[in-house]
């Protein structure tokens, strides 16, 4: 009965841990300032594309490329969430629509496994982007100097919704750890029992 009680558990963590993966993946970013190339001022963009998902422009994860020698003109991005009516810068990042790399710079305030590291971009990400910027008026509020003073004197934490992989993917191991060493003792338990009845 007790190891029944403990599937029906471990499955049921297996499965918020799973649900979990999916929903912290996801940044859900109110805006993002855009200062680059042909651009006058900051740019200010709300476009679902590039600010609901964490890995709006390059999969972090899994995309982790070599320095380009080149990569051509680039554009600085910063992404931001509102915390009780305050916006706060979350992370940095470079983009190179041009060539189709990501620099990551990293998170504002902050660190992650991703900073300081190249990334391929995503394929689609440079359309979403430019089509932004052709419908984007200009921010003329908020220039260069004044992003890195708000970068920093943010210190309100980051966003509930941003978990690094790696401790999503350390708990998933414990997890599997567990049960496998709660397992052991009951197929032991199980070899022994048929073993005795094939002497009999």
């Amino acid at each position: 009965m007790f190891f029944r009680i403990r599937i029906v558990f471990g499955l049921a963590l297996l499965l918020t841990l799973i649900t979990s993966v999916t929903v912290f993946a996801k940044g859900g970013f109110s805006f993002i300032i855009i200062i680059g190339p042909n651009l006058k001022d900051s740019v200010r963009v709300t476009e679902p594309a590039l600010t609901t998902d964490f890995f709006a422009f390059a999969d972090f994860f899994r995309d982790k490329t070599e320095a380009p020698d080149d990569p051509g003109p680039g554009y600085e991005i910063t992404r931001y969430y509102t915390n009780n009516s305050r916006e706060v810068a979350f992370d940095h990042l470079h983009y190179y629509p041009d060539a189709g790399f990501v620099y990551y710079d990293g998170i504002v305030n902050g660190s992650s496994e991703y900073d300081g590291e190249w990334y391929t971009a995503r394929p689609g990400i440079k359309t979403a982007f430019e089509g932004a910027l052709s419908v984007t008026p200009t921010t003329k509020t908020r220039s260069a100097k004044s992003m890195d003073q708000i970068q920093s004197s943010s210190s309100v934490a980051p966003p509930q919704s941003v978990i690094p992989i790696t401790v999503i993917a350390g708990l998933a191991a414990i997890l599997v750890v567990t049960f496998w060493l709660a397992g052991i003792p009951l197929i032991s338990r199980y070899f022994k029992k048929h073993k005795q009845r094939g002497a009999v």
